[in-house]
């Protein structure tokens, strides 16, 4: 016993506090120590360790037989250590935070029974209250004190964080002042005065504009000194920017109490007048977005931004995320806390929509990291009519949270003081740590989910109760006059003067006709137009200088000396320079990467993004190139010259949603940037259809946005199945309308090229949606030479070259790779009596080029559209719709299917040599015979 004997001797404080530890992270602890803890945790579990140590009867025994006696008071040290370790753990389960309900029932409770502790040790001295910061102190005081901190209007989730050092900061941060606030009488009554703008705008709406959706914060309004009191505190940290993603419920009062927009704007919406401009058809009042700066109270200005957003709920947050980091790439690169995403969530969304998840995943990626967002949830307990028991399995709507190991803080909504304190630690955890934070508002929605809608329908009880309490206003009023620090009239008074200030603002408003809807980061979109169809259409003059061409040539095509690469990579890179500098066939690869090398030359940005896009998932790119045995990255394109612009490229995260809606958001935000996101396969975009439909095809007319994001869709009919052929180009096409978008799908690296520098050079923003090549990448008709690249421009359409108009009797418009398998086809044939004419940008439609061709070939009277999609999709409607003359062609396709392609290689190539077939004979008509075939079957 005697090498044991430090365990009568040793201050218990030491063992309590290395058994805190031990808790905490085990590792941390030296391995002596880790295995008699382990046999002391095991042991009081009734089980055998690893190390082979058991408890029986106060002793540990060794395997070899030998008792290591424990003393009764340090045996009870170590099980206040669990107790407090299980208040750390499993505190928030037993919190006051539900507001207006029950909360539900937890087994094991924290009762000290559950310890191996008793009530005759209530009054018993403890050395562990020193690793909580109070000192020796009695059972009692050490459990009353847990319970302040764990178990009050606040539960904090933070025990599986992996970090010794954040965990021992929030805990430091938890155990100042028991976690609960120290506000002076001032701080107390800017509290106050913010959530009676809350409460009185949201009352003020309900009176003057009776029955009209608004989607209030009422029983929530705590969000508004939370957002306030992060703002203000994180002027004096330095933080810059503001940018704030959330749905509708709240968005009115925040915009207007937070953001600074004139209640009169919002007052003007409601009243549902036309808008000063012609060309936009604008959105609901609770979906616009706003730009404006702030005037910290402390002088700091701080540019403010809330993004616009559809009622697709948590679609935001990822444009949200991609906006802050364009910012940040552009304004802040070297300190990326200056700019701060906030996103405010619905409980049933966050709980609900997979997007969560997606944007979640991306807060520590190389590509899509921010340094840490503020998550907020306005948490109703309830979604549209669902009941939260029925909106979720996880124990709360904010567990997504975990996955990237965030604190989480659930907070009482009708304690504002608790909610402010709440926020400003999320704040100051995300400015020390860099990482995520949540907060759980939990109040309650005091109407239905607009305000015409009766939800005693569905929550009769919940309802009851809801109208028989009192707003967070009352209840903080009524605690500061307690405290001696207002009196009633103080309450009125506030109340009285924010109503007279609404009632100016709503009269003001009335004078005016019309709408104006305030562009969103009208900051970053200086010296860019908004264009209609026609100017989309003008010529933009996308030539190169050769010289400049040639160095840009040789810098991507030279690996750096004294590094070691793979043999295929050194091949890749020579065979590069040959194509460029002795062969003059330059392939796509290397039309596409000169393009982005002219417009890095020239200063602009480029970033791409998607999956596997650093190699390109047909190995055609290698804009990477690896270091064979450091795995060093080597971009050469950002070795062109000390004043060019970045390149980035980033395989993102297996998301298509969440990393096209963050690629979207960056674009917003920096139009200098060439913004590139591609699909593995292009029908994989289907996955962020939301985004296409919300964003990309409608935000310009919504909300004023203009954006040249560009989507890569790799499409063409292989034999590789439904889900590998169709990037679903009739999607895209049927989204169109007036100045909406770029459509192409081009078939040479040349207008690859100049594609890509007309999205750069005009002076306005669309977003550019192209249909790119599989098997073309590196089919050796899909050419270019230099001089296409230097003097060229982008052709919207494409005359056939070798055809001699006279003879020609058949002219066939087509798209894409689709053009080579009918080149191929004519060839075998010798038909010169058929001409092929590529249409290069289906939109706008180069309608006047088209009738163009078509008066050229005057001695044709079979005019053909040939494409290898099903009749029902491809661009066969879409020609329809928007070129009259289409209804005089003949068109050549696959049949009505259900599917893109046959999974069958097999029955693939059949079906596209019949599409081939009747182009160039019209007996064959496939479609016809099938008809016949079913007649007489009847």
């Amino acid at each position: 016993m005697d090498k044991y004997s430090f365990l009568n001797t040793a201050h218990t404080s030491f063992f309590a506090e290395l058994y805190d530890k031990y808790l905490v992270n085990p590792d941390s602890v030296e391995p002596s120590w880790r295995a008699f803890f382990q046999g002391f945790d095991f042991g009081t579990e009734s089980a055998m360790d690893e190390v082979g140590l058991q408890a029986q009867n106060g002793h540990l025994v060794t395997t070899n037989g030998q008792e290591i006696a424990i003393p009764e008071s340090l045996q009870k040290e170590f099980q206040v250590v669990r107790l407090i370790d299980g208040y750390r753990s499993r505190g928030h389960l037993f919190t006051k935070t539900n507001p207006v309900r029950e909360r539900r029932k937890y087994a094991p409770t924290l009762d000290i029974e559950n310890f191996g502790l008793s009530q005759a040790d209530m009054e018993t001295e403890f050395s562990a209250g020193e690793i909580i910061g109070i000192g020796k102190k009695t059972l009692r005081e050490i459990v009353n004190h847990l319970q302040r901190i764990y178990c009050d209007a606040i539960g904090v989730e933070y025990m599986y964080i992996r970090s010794p050092e954040r965990v021992q900061w929030i805990q430091d941060w938890l155990n100042v002042n028991d976690n609960h606030p120290d506000f002076n009488e001032q701080r107390k009554k800017h509290i106050l005065k913010k959530l009676n703008q809350a409460v009185s705008f949201e009352a003020f709406l309900h009176t003057k504009y009776v029955g009209q959706k608004r989607f209030s914060l009422e029983g929530n309004e705590s969000l508004i000194p939370a957002l306030d009191a992060i703002v203000e505190r994180a002027a004096e940290l330095g933080v810059k920017q503001f940018v704030m993603g959330m749905a509708h419920r709240g968005r009115l009062n925040v915009l207007t109490n937070i953001f600074g927009k004139s209640a009169k704007d919002i007052f003007s919406e409601f009243d549902g007048k036309d808008y000063e401009q012609e060309i936009f058809d604008g959105d609901v009042k609770y979906h616009l977005g706003w730009t404006s700066l702030r005037k910290a109270d402390g002088g700091n200005a701080i540019n403010m931004n809330i993004a616009p957003n559809p009622s697709h709920l948590e679609t935001v947050g990822a444009v949200v995320e991609g906006i802050t980091r364009a910012k940040q790439d552009t304004h802040y690169p070297d300190d990326f806390s200056k700019v701060l995403p906030i996103v405010v969530h619905g409980d049933a969304a966050i709980a609900g929509q997979g997007l969560a998840y997606e944007v979640v995943q991306m807060a520590s990626l190389d590509g899509y990291k921010t340094h840490g967002t503020i998550h907020i949830v306005v948490n109703n307990q309830i979604g549209f009519t669902t009941n939260y028991l029925d909106g979720r399995s996880s124990t709360y709507c904010t567990d997504v949270g975990k996955v990237t190991l965030s604190p989480v803080l659930h907070i009482n909504a009708d304690d504002a003081e608790a909610v402010v304190h709440a926020s400003l630690f999320a704040l100051e955890y995300r400015m020390r740590f860099n990482r995520d934070v949540f907060l759980d508002l939990l109040g309650y929605r005091k109407y239905g989910h607009n305000e015409g809608d009766e939800p005693r329908f569905t929550q009769p009880k919940l309802y009851k109760a809801i109208a028989k309490h009192k707003n967070p206003r009352e209840i903080y009023a009524d605690r500061l006059m307690s405290e001696g620090i207002i009196d009633e009239s103080y309450v009125k008074k506030l109340e009285a003067d924010y109503k007279s200030t609404l009632e100016e603002e709503l009269e003001d408003s009335r004078k005016e006709d019309k709408t104006e809807i305030t562009p969103f980061m009208a900051d970053e979109w200086k010296g860019f137009m908004n264009v209609r169809e026609w100017e989309m259409m003008e010529p933009v003059d996308t030539s190169y200088d050769l010289k400049k061409l040639t160095a840009i040539a040789k810098a991507i095509t030279e690996l750096p000396e004294g590094k070691k690469f793979l043999r295929k990579v050194e091949r890749l890179v020579g065979d590069r320079k040959k194509m460029f500098f002795e062969t003059d066939k330059l392939d796509w690869a290397m039309g596409e990467l000169l393009a982005y090398g002219t417009l890095l030359e020239e200063g602009f940005g480029v970033r791409i993004s998607g999956q596997d896009v650093e190699r390109g998932t047909f190995s055609h790119r290698h804009a990477v190139m690896k270091v064979e045995e450091s795995e060093e990255e080597i971009m050469l394109l950002n070795s062109i010259s000390d004043k060019q612009g970045r390149f980035q490229i980033y395989n993102s995260l297996l998301s298509e949603y969440g990393v096209v809606g963050f690629d979207y958001g960056y674009a917003m935000a920096s139009p200098n940037t060439l913004t590139i996101w591609e699909a593995q396969f292009g029908d994989f975009s289907n996955g962020a259809q939301i985004m296409i439909d919300q964003y990309i095809s409608a935000a310009e007319d919504k909300w004023k946005l203009q954006n040249g994001l560009v989507m890569l869709l790799p499409h063409g009919y292989e034999g590789q199945g439904a889900e590998h052929s169709s990037a679903r180009m009739e999607r895209y096409l049927q989204l169109c309308a007036r100045d909406n978008m770029y459509v192409a799908d081009c078939t040479t690296p040349a207008n690859m090229f100049h594609l890509l520098r007309r999205q750069m050079l005009v002076n306005f923003r669309k977003p550019l949606i192209v249909f790119t090549p599989k098997s073309l990448l590196r089919h050796p008709r899909a050419v270019s030479t230099v001089d296409e690249l230097v003097s060229g421009s982008f052709q919207e359409v494409i005359d056939d070259a070798e055809a001699k108009a006279a003879k020609v009797k058949t002219l066939v418009f087509c798209t894409g790779k689709f053009y080579y398998d009918l080149l191929a086809a004519r060839e075998d044939l010798k038909r010169e009596d058929v001409a092929l004419v590529r249409i290069e940008q289906l939109f706008p439609l180069p309608t006047d080029r088209m009738k163009e061709v078509i008066a050229k070939y005057k001695n044709a009277d079979d005019l053909v559209w040939a494409q290898e999609e099903p009749r029902n999709m491809g661009a066969w409607s879409h020609l329809m719709m928007h070129f009259d003359q289409a209804g005089k062609f003949r068109v050549a396709s696959r049949r009505f299917y259900a599917s893109p392609s046959a999974g069958s290689a097999v029955r693939s190539k059949m079906r596209h040599q019949q599409v081939i077939d009747y182009v160039f004979d019209k007996s064959k008509d496939n479609m016809t015979r099938i008809k016949t075939r079913k007649s007489k079957s009847k």
